[in-house]
């Protein structure tokens, strides 16, 4: 029976550093994503126009990137921490007549949610951030094909 609990013990404590690993790796990948933006991004701005959301992106819970176009993004900082903001399915931004402004607008992500202020925007240089590595060379590994 102690052998059991044992191995029981072992396997919990095994499972439980994978999912600490796994925490890691996406944490490390949201920092390194927020921080290509905040390369491209420019100087604040007081506002954008919007009259859709084309498509967004969480980078933490305190900021996300957002397009209005497929080649105009914007990087948004919140006062403070939203809540759900990483794993929220939707958002939706206030705006008066058609224009976010900072210090005034709001993120929503959800009806049970409180909104979050928007702090600051920057625009974001598209070309800047799909460069590879914001110019560094880039890696790769080669390794020959094995014989057949």
């Amino acid at each position: 029976m102690a052998v059991k609990h044992l191995l029981a013990t072992l396997a919990v404590v095994a499972a439980l550093s994978a999912c600490t690993r796994v925490g890691q790796d996406y944490t490390t990948r949201m920092e390194a994503r927020q921080q290509a933006y905040v390369t491209a991004a420019g100087a604040p701005v007081d506002s954008f126009r919007y009259f859709s959301l084309w498509s967004w992106e969480p980078l933490s819970d305190s900021a996300l990137a957002v397009y209005t176009r497929p080649n105009e993004a914007w990087l948004i900082d919140l006062d403070g921490k939203c809540r759900n903001l990483e794993f929220t399915n939707h958002i939706g931004l206030t705006s008066s007549a058609s224009e976010v402004s900072a210090r005034f607008d709001r993120v929503i992500t959800g009806p049970a949610d409180a909104p979050c202020f928007i702090k600051q925007i920057r625009p974001v240089d598209i070309a800047k951030l799909n460069s590879p590595q914001q110019g560094k060379p880039r890696e790769v590994e080669e390794a020959p094909r094995p014989a057949k």
